[in-house]
């Protein structure tokens, strides 16, 4: 039998060569980068014949691949962190990276809140840290092709460990600079540790005109008792490529709380990967996407119940407008000793143009007999009778319109505790649509 040889795209061959010239300088053990990159090596980017990506083929939506950042210079990351928004008014703990690479600079690690430890992955990388032996803790996220080139790229990133019983608010604040097109990957490993109390937030922003490509990972690793409230936030430029994955290891008693809001990038994958390792654990993950244009937003989500009486919640509203795309693909598994476990998944597309198109693809996997799980998917158009009802008490159209879109992704929103957070979210909704309009 002839064996078939792939041919290679501008981009595939780019990031090889990206990969031979880089990872003689890249901290941390190469043969272990070189083993994360193999499996790409052999198969190239994925495509619609992968089934996980099939409706995000990478290999034709990534046309030419950016050279890796370097670390800006002190001018350049303090203008660009001036000029970045998102969540600048929240009191947390702030984390900024700047193309790609921790601005150590802005963190005073002598003088840290009590409750939290911060080693900058760079320097853990090149020095074997202990911690680093928690690194990839999901085992989905470990056979996934992106979550591979992060394994392969990383550069920087941080390890935060929020001691026991501890409560702590951390901001990380990605921010990509310059009109030349970069590719940056980060890692960022929190470990939260028994009864601990964190709410992290993550901001990615650039300028519009830029063609970054970004590849963005953060694992949880939440011990018993603690609990994690997640808020993400994707206002890249509107030439970016971002890619992000979330992987999240739950113990017995645990609560997560997570929400990735979407109005940024040309196309954007996040992926999620949580897995349920104790007893009576719980988990509300939701996302609400606002595309336009030809953007190609992209949300993929495996949680895995790998243990009894646990719940999980997943809600996803996508609004869709001019010839957008949106992507829900959603898995629940049950393995067959995860007895009384409760997961229910919902996903609601919003199309407000004919152009638009939403592709959902919820599953269930379940090999226990004494649960109650349950997915849904539904997709349409602007109720017309609430429309009529709101424009014949005096609304113009566009305002009626977007109260209803409103209405709509408020109900994912409306899960995040903190109310400033909130706020922020319901503040970019209200933009989005004046924008729209």
């Amino acid at each position: 039998m002839t064996a078939v040889t792939l041919m290679r795209t501008p981009a595939e061959t780019a990031l090889v060569q990206a990969f031979e010239a880089a990872k003689a300088s890249l901290p941390g053990d190469v043969e272990s980068r070189a083993r994360a990159f193999e499996t790409f090596n052999r198969n190239g980017l994925p495509h619609r014949r992968v089934e996980e990506f099939k409706y995000t083929d990478l290999r034709a939506l990534m046309q030419v691949a950016a050279p890796p950042a370097v670390a800006a210079t002190p001018d350049v990351a303090r203008t660009a962190l001036g000029e970045a928004r998102a969540f600048a008014d929240i009191e947390a703990m702030r984390i900024p990276f700047v193309n790609g690479h921790l601005v150590e600079t802005d963190i005073a690690f002598d003088q840290l809140p009590e409750g939290i430890d911060i080693v900058p992955l760079a320097g853990a990388l090149a020095s074997g840290h202990d911690w680093l032996s928690r690194l990839s803790p999901v085992h989905w996220a470990r056979e996934n092709p992106i979550y591979q080139l992060n394994s392969a790229f990383m550069a920087d990133g941080v390890v935060i460990r929020v001691t026991a019983q501890a409560t702590v608010p951390v901001h990380l604040r990605f921010v990509t600079a310059g009109s030349e097109a970069v590719a940056t990957a980060t890692r960022v490993l929190v470990i939260v540790e028994h009864e601990a109390t964190l709410t992290l937030v993550e901001s990615h922003e650039s300028r519009d005109g830029a063609a970054h490509q970004s590849n963005d990972v953060v694992e949880l690793i939440v011990a018993d008792g603690a609990h994690v409230r997640h808020v993400r936030l994707n206002a890249e430029g509107d030439q970016v490529m971002a890619l992000s994955t979330l992987a999240v290891k739950l113990g017995a008693e645990t609560s997560l709380n997570s929400i990735n809001v979407v109005t940024g990038a040309t196309v954007s994958r996040h992926q999620v990967f949580a897995m349920f390792t104790g007893e009576n654990a719980t988990a509300q993950i939701n996302g609400a996407s606002m595309l336009k244009g030809r953007q190609h937003g992209d949300t993929t989500l495996i949680v895995e119940h790998g243990a009894p009486h646990c719940e999980s919640r997943e809600l996803f509203k996508t609004v869709i407008d001019d010839g957008a795309t949106g992507v829900f693909q959603g898995k629940i598994i049950v393995p067959p000793h995860a007895q009384k476990t409760d997961g229910r998944m919902m996903s609601a597309a919003l199309l407000l143009s004919e152009g638009g198109a939403m592709n959902n693809k919820p599953e269930l996997e379940i090999f226990a007999d004494d649960v109650q799980c349950a997915h849904g998917a539904t997709c349409g158009q602007l109720d017309e009778d609430l429309l009529f009802y709101l424009m014949a008490r005096g609304l113009p159209k566009a305002k009626a319109e977007s109260l209803l879109v409103q209405a709509f992704l408020g109900e994912a929103v409306e899960f995040v505790e903190n109310e400033d957070l909130r706020d922020f979210l319901i503040a970019t909704v209200e933009t989005w649509l004046a924008a729209r309009s």
